[in-house]
């Protein structure tokens, strides 16, 4: 054992002050309910080369400098190389559903089936059989955001032609894996990409065109998900019974003044433009949604010498074929925003063409990333808006594929209480959403497994219950103080202690020498004892 006999251990107290949070639930989760982590593919797997893997967007990105002190994915998180040591940690943290992605280029190196690489395959098959055989559900997202570069040479997700290619390599995939898969996202935070990506060039491509090309990505990504769906639809589900959905990303907008009319009618444009743009055409009409499309017209015509919004239009066709077509609500949350009313002009982008501006409430901590502040409540109130907006008609159950937020690297590599705070906070709004307003989840996802490659921001930000050492070349990874948190939620399932009435915190004997000795799975059952001082 770790002790002070045998050891220089430290003794950590994490103080949650339970009584002090305002109505929170000490209930558990409704049994059966899904614990998950991530990752993403091009965040932590590296082996860019390896298996004959094609180049990627994001290779391409980290190749031409464009991340946080030129750092690459070349190498990232080893998990190419790396699948029992991070199903190990799986294990530890007594998730039951695992969500990852695979990477279109390892698979396709060149986007199209013809360049099929088998071993790029099988990495994918052993992973997944290795978590079914720790009793752990894959969840596989088909694209998050690493498209094949010479996709991207082709024009990308602004081409037409992408959306065959996308069918195929779906087609592919439910045929290789869905035997033992049997939920899919097809793409996870889309927005992201038409924004990031094609938008505002933060993200790879690196394309600034948020007149034509970000909406035109929407579009094709739009029918590339129906066609995935129809695919399975069609050909899979029958005889591998599983559900194919799409994880949409969405903040929380709050009004900046609720008693004005006009900056709840902007917070209402806000999700318009952000949730609504994707999750309209599929659960409503099949259409984008009639603000968005208002705000648009109302641009085109107030700036005819520089409309800063091409909104492209479904035939009735494409529509039919998009509508309906999700067996689940994926989301993906992270913060809120407090939206006011503003003249935007012409200014391409949502919050010009939207009319609105966005700030965040003083209150709400921030995080090592400039635009995720922590405010558990927006994600109720999420909950309760798109169970009345999206699912009224077409009853599906929501999954949260993905909450977490960011730490800062250096200093600490084990301390992130601020992680547990926003976990806690975030997780408990869940649990209301779904024991106080009927909400129907069934999933949630923390984001993520371990420390990976952050875009822009490369590895200078953490999102890992598990830290991982990019100095090492053998990329250890280290469970972190959230990452016991998140694990004892799993056991109780909640918030509700069969010890005492009051869960005011965890307390640990930690010893970092046990850390650099010791597998991680022991490592997660230590003891924790009921704080009530």
């Amino acid at each position: 054992g770790c002790n002070a006999q045998s050891f220089n251990y430290c003794h950590v107290t994490i103080k949650f002050l339970c009584n002090i949070y305002h109505g929170f639930l000490k209930e558990s989760f409704p049994p059966g309910f899904q614990w998950a982590t991530s990752t993403e593919s091009f965040k932590v797997e590296g082996g860019w080369l390896e298996g004959g893997k094609g180049e990627t967007i994001w290779d391409r990105f980290g190749h031409e400098h464009q991340a946080f002190e030129n750092q690459t994915v070349d190498l990232a998180c080893d998990s190419y190389n790396k699948v029992d040591y991070d199903v190990y940690l799986l294990r530890g943290l007594q998730v039951n559903t695992y969500q990852f992605s695979i990477s279109w280029a390892r698979i396709f190196p060149s986007g199209h089936r013809g360049s099929l690489s088998e071993k790029g395959a099988l990495y994918y098959d052993k992973l997944i059989n290795a978590l079914i055989e720790s009793g752990i559900q894959p969840v596989v997202t088909l694209y998050h955001w690493d498209l094949p570069q010479e996709l991207q040479d082709a024009g990308g997700w602004t081409n037409p032609s992408i959306v065959e290619a996308f069918k195929d390599y779906a087609d592919f995939c439910f045929s290789r894996f869905g035997d033992r898969v049997k939920t899919w996202n097809t793409f996870s935070s889309p927005w992201v990409v038409s924004h990031a990506g094609y938008g505002t060039g933060e993200h790879a491509p690196g394309i600034k065109d948020y007149v034509i090309s970000s909406y035109q990505v929407t579009h094709n990504m739009l029918k590339s998900h129906a066609e995935a769906w129809h695919v399975y639809n069609d050909n899979y589900r029958k005889t591998q019974g599983g559900k194919v959905g799409i994880a949409l990303n969405s903040d929380w907008a709050e009004p900046k003044n609720p008693a004005l009319p006009e900056d709840v009618a902007a917070a209402d444009r806000y999700l318009q433009f952000m949730l609504g743009w994707f999750a309209h055409p599929i659960f409503v009409d099949g259409d984008y949604p009639a603000e968005l499309k208002t705000q648009i017209e109302l641009k085109r015509n107030k700036c005819p010498s520089s409309e800063p919004a091409r909104l492209p239009v479904f035939t009735p066709s494409e529509s039919k074929r998009i509508l309906g077509t999700a067996d689940f609500f994926g989301l993906n949350h992270y913060t809120s925003r407090l939206v006011s009313n503003i003249d935007g002009g012409c200014t391409p982008g949502p919050q010009g063409v939207g009319d609105f501006q966005e700030s965040v409430d003083p209150s709400w901590s921030s995080t090592a990333s400039d635009w995720i502040f922590s405010a558990p409540s927006g994600l109720r109130m999420l909950l309760r808006y798109i169970s009345k907006q999206y699912l009224n008609v077409v009853s599906v159950p929501i999954y949260i594929t993905g909450n977490g937020m960011p730490t800062e690297y250096g200093g600490d590599t084990f301390n992130d209480t601020s992680r547990i705070e926003y976990m806690r906070g975030y997780i408990n709004e869940a649990l209301k959403a779904i024991l106080t307003d009927g909400v129907n989840v069934q999933r949630f996802t923390v984001q993520s497994l371990m420390d990976g490659f952050e875009g822009k921001q490369g590895y200078s930000e953490r999102f890992g219950l598990h830290y991982v050492d990019f100095e090492s070349p053998d990329r250890p990874r280290t469970p972190k103080q959230s990452a016991y948190f998140y694990s004892q939620i799993i056991e109780q399932n909640g918030f509700a202690l069969s010890k005492g009435d009051v869960y005011e915190g965890t307390r640990m004997l930690l010893c970092y020498k046990c850390f650099l000795m010791a597998p991680p799975i022991i490592l997660m059952r230590l003891d924790s004892t009921t704080i009530t001082d």
